[in-house]
């Protein structure tokens, strides 16, 4: 009898309709011109018609914010540091080899490549690896840097210039 009697209001809860009629939408423009939809009533705004069956009542009045949908561009500031060899340093090598380093902050991303400029000309073609080795470089004072390119080749990020001696032993 107990078990009835709950069933059959259970079924009377579910199938009686939510009435929707006390619930009410307003939309206004604010101050930069976007739409801004409200269950409040704001002065100047105006009250949308909507179906009973697109409406949920809700407990406590919520006001709506303005959705920023615009895609977020994150600006990546890159710094590129040659840390060997340091500036006027004197290598002394009588074949004219030097061993560049160099570091790229925040981080080396997957796209990007480094071109190595000696003496104000590229050096070789741009590569993923901030070290380099050079050959037979020529006697007396040059100088390099580092340039940061993206996935199109433009320069986004350059390191400080850096001056070198190269000392071999003469012929002479």
């Amino acid at each position: 009898m107990i078990k009835t009697l709950l069933l059959i209001l259970l079924t009377i809860a579910i199938a009686t309709p939510v009435n929707a009629g006390t619930a009410k939408v307003y939309v206004w423009r604010n101050e930069k011109g976007e739409l801004v939809y409200s269950d409040t009533f704001k002065p100047g705004s105006e009250e949308v018609i909507t179906k009973p069956d697109n409406v949920i009542k809700l407990s406590t009045s919520v006001e709506t914010q303005v959705l920023d949908i615009n895609k977020k561009v994150i600006k990546e500031e890159y710094q590129v540091l040659i840390n060997i060899p340091k500036n006027n340093s004197t290598i002394r090598d009588n074949t004219g080899s030097i061993y560049i380093q160099g570091t790229i902050k925040p981080i080396f991303k997957r796209g990007l490549t480094i071109q190595l400029v000696l003496d104000g000309e590229p050096y070789q073609a741009p590569q993923t690896d901030t070290r380099f080795s050079l050959r037979n470089i020529n006697r007396g004072e040059h100088q390099i840097k580092m340039q940061l390119l993206n996935e199109k080749g433009k320069v986004i990020a350059s390191s400080d210039i850096i001056t070198f001696y190269m000392h071999r032993a003469s012929v002479n």
